[in-house]
């Protein structure tokens, strides 16, 4: 990079003013309502199994709403088509206003639908399309939510910035803990089959109104006039397979170990024998570690470059999973549950939280939001769709409670792969480099404020 280029990225690197706390909320809300409903969802799937698919044979009503769980996935790319090319055709904002209404339709339909005893099979067939139609909305959000938070927020601060969208989603995961425990410990058993389970998910639905009106007072990050030139030449996507492969499989790592962690509950209780009310406390580990390591993780990856952040972390992970699945499946009480379920997740997310940041930053404004939704839309239909069905059947045919650490193991190992392919794009690190020394511009270490 010249002289002049280094100089400009410098200027580029100079404290910006932050983003108003609102704007914020306007755009992580949808990441956080998408991760409460489904993490809710993962929690009671026993409850939503028995309320819409019973069945006498054991485990068959977990599997059959597990696997409903996995269907709101397969609409996924559909959507990441359909919005995310919005949000780069038409706008940032209108892409998320129309995601985040259609989350809500899905996120109010579910827990209101009547169960298999009072309407027959109309019931399950009204859930697999409430999930149908959650999928298809939650496909076309990431995209342009992501594309927006990385064009608003200060170039130097870009990583903390993308990370506030992961955080609201582990937010979201320590809040439904929290509501299932708070459920677990006043309701007994019966209760949470007859109606506790709807009460939780109901309880993610008291924040659409307020995100709707959130994201209208939004300003618009893409220039439509610009973007419509570009979309005139084939350019923006050349090369997109070689940026679009890695991530991909960064993504699978990623959405295979957060959808592990948040099975944790279900695992806790169907597999290892736990009270449900000991079970829960998992993802309340798992969303306290989240909320605390994801903005970590964003501010690392400003400092020290994205590629290191990523892949530091995830090492741990893996010697990790395997003696932690022991401990819990040898002692099988709550201390070692927390213990086990904070570890994993704190070397997750200090590593995944910076796996979006890189892929935002890898892709051209012309494309960022479509290309961004279709590969986290086409990773999350494949594994988040998949994982918690796999770990429940592989634990069920081989009889081994430790099948999901085998199954983690190796999306470690894709993940860690795919980061050495993977080019460094935080801007202080590309900085250093076009001056040929260490000693780019110091950016303040301190994290910027946000205006209320």
């Amino acid at each position: 990079m010249p002289a002049g280029s280094a100089f400009g990225l410098a200027s580029a690197l100079r404290p910006q003013q932050a983003l108003p706390v609102r704007q914020v909320l306007a755009v992580v809300v949808g990441n956080a309502i998408e991760f409460y409903d489904f993490v809710t969802y993962a929690f009671f799937a026993a409850q939503i199994g028995r309320a819409f698919f019973p069945s006498h044979a054991p485990g068959a009503s977990l599997l059959a709403s597990l696997a409903t769980f996995g269907a709101g996935f397969l609409t996924r790319p559909l959507g990441a088509f359909v919005i995310g090319r919005m949000g780069d055709r038409v706008g940032r904002k209108p892409a998320m206003l129309l995601s985040f209404t259609l989350i809500g339709i899905a996120v109010v339909g579910l827990p209101l639908t009547p169960s298999y005893a009072s309407i027959g099979i109309a019931a399950p067939i009204l859930v697999i399309g409430f999930r149908l139609l959650q999928g298809f909305a939650l496909g076309g959000e990431v995209g342009p939510s992501t594309a927006f938070m990385m064009e608003a927020a200060p170039l130097h601060r870009r990583g903390l910035y993308i990370s506030l969208q992961a955080m609201s989603a582990d937010a979201a995961v320590l809040v439904a803990g929290l509501v299932g425990v708070g459920l677990a410990s006043v309701l007994d058993e019966s209760a949470l089959d007859a109606w506790g389970w709807r009460l939780a998910l109901l309880v993610g639905a008291i924040i659409i109104p307020f995100g709707l009106v959130l994201r209208r007072s939004l300003g618009e990050t893409l220039s439509v006039a610009e973007n419509a030139r570009s979309h005139g030449d084939s350019s923006p996507w050349r090369g997109y397979g070689k940026i679009a492969l890695p991530a991909l499989a960064m993504l699978a790592a990623a959405t295979t170990t957060n959808y592990i962690l948040d099975y944790m509950t279900t695992y806790a209780g169907s597999t290892l024998g736990m009270p449900t009310k000991v079970a829960l406390g998992a993802t309340v580990a798992v969303g306290l570690s989240g909320v605390i390591c994801d903005p970590i993780s964003g501010w690392l990856s400003d400092r020290f470059g994205r590629k290191p952040v990523m892949v530091v972390p995830w090492i741990v992970l893996l010697l990790a999973i395997f003696p932690c699945f022991w401990v819990i499946g040898h002692w099988r009480n709550g201390p070692a549950l927390y213990g086990v379920c904070t570890l994993l997740a704190v070397a997750s997310t200090l590593s995944t939280a910076t796996v979006l940041v890189s892929i935002t930053e890898s892709l051209p404004q012309a494309i960022r939001s479509g290309g961004l939704s279709m590969i986290y839309a086409v990773a999350i239909a494949i594994f988040g769709g998949s994982t918690q069905f796999m770990a429940a059947w592989l634990t069920r045919i081989s009889g081994s409670a430790l099948a999901p650490a085998w199954y983690l193991i190796a999306a470690v190992v894709v993940g860690l792969l795919a980061i050495t392919r993977m080019a460094e794009t935080a801007p202080i690190r590309n900085l250093q480099h076009a001056r040929g020394n260490a000693e780019a511009t110091p950016l303040q270490a301190g994290w910027p404020p946000m205006e209320p």
